[in-house]
């Protein structure tokens, strides 16, 4: 009886485990003064990003970055968040984020 216990509470242990992840869509392009890159994987994850730098050599040099991504959450919905990260900070935007009242 206690083999059928343990063997029970080991399959479900085993049914329970998260599948594995594969990557699907890998790309990636790195310059001196630019950045991209995109991924993929099974589960419904995908990121895409460029970037690039701003006001090269001066006391306002920074880097300019537009992107996106995307995940499957608990509730089975996509979640998409598009952003801009620059001088002005990270701006994200997205169906399921709040969104700031006018001033």
């Amino acid at each position: 009886m206690k083999f059928l216990i343990v063997f029970v509470a080991l399959f479900a242990l085993a049914l329970a485990a998260p599948a594995e992840v594969e990557i699907l869509k890998q790309a990636s392009e790195v310059g001196p003064e630019s950045f991209a890159y995109n991924w993929e994987t099974s589960d419904g994850q995908k990121a895409e990003a460029a970037g690039e730098l701003k006001n090269a050599g001066s006391e306002n040099e920074g880097i300019a970055v537009r992107g996106s991504f995307s995940f499957v959450a608990d509730d089975g919905q996509t979640y998409t968040v598009n952003y801009i990260a620059d001088e002005n900070g990270f701006q994200p935007q997205g169906a399921h984020l709040p969104v700031a009242p006018e001033a």
